[in-house]
């Protein structure tokens, strides 16, 4: 009674179906638009020109919070050499006391972490040299005389003597230091005659620090060369430093490990008074490599303290200049917690119904290529229409399984491929394959029909497989024999080579199995085969309803008669695999063949030329 009850339920609760369509408009529609009206209503209270022009104060502020951050460490270093320069002249530290001017450089270079080395030569070209090397450690002064010349920096320290004022160096690389530098160099006159000069240097690993640490997670810094567009700095830079060379003393800008800043010539430039941002800067857009909008700006009226050929620049996402989420807050929140009540409402449905879509869906393309052991049986549904889905499909897998067992597999998925239902009758040239096993009747007699039943099957198992794994098809078992055939339904370059494995694999396969029946104290199983090779008409044969794929002519008979002939050249072999002319003139090597000569076979006028293909590791 208790199954009565669960069943009448199981039923009851099939039965209350609802149809998709209607469920789908009504509850979707209604959410997708009250979701519409209200961010329209919000979207026009909002004025466009307003969101333009606090996106482009947003990045007026950060630019210049960026030039200044800058400034701030180059101006350091230009202070740092003028103060070096007047506690020269005046005798705060003497230029001819190196260890002096040692210990004063020690105390400059360790609070600017930035600048890689220091220099002070007199008016000699003597000079004292501090370094920072790795880890911010600073190095043991380099006293360099006058007469090394070989010293990376012995030109640059020549070339200035000539000038009376500070100025910046173009990116140069120093092959004795593998690296790209710009120095700030500050003649020290005394009276306007030349004592001396103060080099102080940034090397680009230093310069790329600083555009590291006023980077953030949305806006990349960058510094360029403002005249040629190579990278001066950037927070990645790091990652090529291997690069740089005497010819190429920086960077090429789409060399930058920046995947969107190294497509900066693809960019396009805007006009960029139409966000609200000051003159003197450039606006261009692009796309990053997921496809998103980006802005890059750059700051041409930025030339450096002194004029250091730097200009600064950033690229950021496109949202911050044509949405900026700080001045629209209340209206996103509003509009996210709407939309996400429309998203959470539409997708618990969309995932109810979508879900015996998914699986439809992934079953249908296992059913195209017949592959039915991959398909799962749908689930029954409360929607009419998944339901009526579910209970279809599954059936239509259960007739197909059943289907599958009758027909060719290769055959099916080249009529669903050329999208056609009948196979027409054509000549090709085919390998046709026939087996039996020796003496069955007789070692059947001692059997049930269970039994008889169990073992052909076991048996004809072990050699369909073999003819599926060398691309052949099974035309019929008749018994306890089987009929197969090689070049149909697909084309084979060589059908009867495909043909002789599968024999030679039939050979090795009942070796093996004979071994285990051997150890289970049964008789071994002993089998003929027969294969020849020859034009045959393939196609479907029969009545218009009811049709077989199968194939006829002369072929077929001549190697039924070769299996037959296998009793009379070797009975008491475990396999005898006896193949014609035909097949043997189109086997290479690989194959050991044993020529049997002409041998006459019932229904055939003429002697077939017979060979024996010989499997070395089995029983002959």
């Amino acid at each position: 009674m208790r199954e009565v009850f669960r069943s009448a339920g199981r039923s009851l609760s099939i039965n209350r179906r609802f149809h998709i369509t209607p469920t789908l408009t009504t509850v979707i529609g209604a959410f997708v638009s009250i979701t519409a009206a209200l961010v329209l209503l919000v979207q026009a209270s909002t004025s466009e020109k307003v969101v333009r022009d606090l996106g482009g104060e947003l990045i007026n502020v950060g630019l210049g919070a960026l030039d200044q951050a800058f400034s701030d460490q180059i101006e350091a270093v230009e202070e740092a050499s003028k103060f070096t320069v007047a506690a020269l002249n005046t005798g705060s530290i003497l230029i001819d006391h190196p260890q002096e001017v040692a210990d004063y450089l020690f105390g400059a270079l360790s609070s600017m972490e930035h600048v890689s080395f220091v220099i002070v030569a007199d008016r000699n070209g003597n000079f004292i040299q501090i370094d920072r090397g790795a880890g911010d450690g600073i190095l043991i002064p380099q006293f360099v005389p006058v007469t090394d010349k070989t010293h990376a920096l012995a030109n640059l320290i020549q070339s200035s003597a000539t000038k009376t004022t500070a100025f910046w160096t173009e990116p140069q690389y120093y092959s004795a230091r593998q690296h790209t530098y710009v120095a700030h160099v500050q003649p020290v006159l005394d009276e306007g005659r030349y004592e001396g000069l103060v080099i102080m240097a940034m090397s680009v690993q230093r310069l790329s620090e600083i555009t590291d640490e006023i980077s953030t997670n949305l806006v990349t810094v960058f510094m360029i060369n403002p005249d040629s567009n190579d990278v001066i700095a950037h927070p990645e830079l790091g990652r090529v430093f291997d690069q740089l060379s005497p010819v190429n003393p920086l960077i090429a800008i789409e060399n930058v490990p920046d995947s969107f800043l190294a497509n900066f010539d693809l960019t396009e430039e805007v006009d960029p008074a139409g966000y609200g941002i000051g003159e003197g800067h450039e606006l261009r857009f692009g796309f990053d490599e997921h496809n998103d909008k980006r802005f890059v700006i750059l700051d041409n009226d930025q030339q450096g303290l002194s004029g250091l050929p730097v200009a600064i620049g950033a690229h950021f996402p496109a949202a911050i200049l044509e949405q900026p989420l700080d001045q629209l807050t209340d209206s996103i929140v509003i509009g996210v917690a709407l939309l996400g009540l429309s998203l959470v409402g539409a997708g618990l449905l969309a995932h109810r119904i979508g879900q015996p879509i998914r699986r439809a869906a992934t079953g249908a393309r296992a059913v195209a290529k017949l592959d039915l052991d991959a398909v799962k049986e749908l689930p029954r549904s409360s929607v009419r229409e998944l339901d009526d889905l579910a209970s279809g499909f599954n059936s239509m897998v259960s007739g197909l399984d059943a289907f599958r067992r009758y027909v060719p597999k290769a055959l099916v998925l080249k009529l669903l491929k050329e999208g056609r239902a009948d196979a027409p009758p054509e000549e090709r040239e085919v390998a046709v394959l026939f087996t039996d096993i020796a003496g069955f009747t007789s070692a059947s007699e001692g059997m049930s029909a269970t039994e008889t039943a169990a073992f052909v099957n076991h048996h004809l198992s072990l050699l369909g497989a073999e003819i599926r794994m060398n691309g052949g098809t099974i035309d019929k078992y008749i018994g306890d024999s089987v009929m197969a055939f090689w070049g149909a339904p697909d084309h084979l370059d060589n059908p009867a080579e495909h043909a002789a494995r599968a024999a030679v694999g039939m050979a090795r396969a009942i070796h093996a199995d004979n071994q285990k029946r051997r150890s289970e104290g049964k008789s071994p199983v002993r089998i003929r085969v027969g294969l020849h090779l020859g034009p045959l008409v393939v196609g479907d044969i029969g009545a218009p309803e009811r049709v077989n794929y199968t194939v006829i002519g002369d072929t077929v008979n001549a190697a039924a008669r070769l299996e037959s002939l296998g009793k009379e050249i070797d009975p008491d072999a475990e396999v005898v695999i006896l193949v014609s002319e035909e097949v043997a003139k189109n086997l290479d090597e690989d194959f050991h063949m044993q020529t049997i000569g002409a041998q006459m076979v019932k229904g055939k006028a003429e002697a077939l030329q017979v060979v024996r293909l010989i499997v070395s590791d089995t029983v002959q």
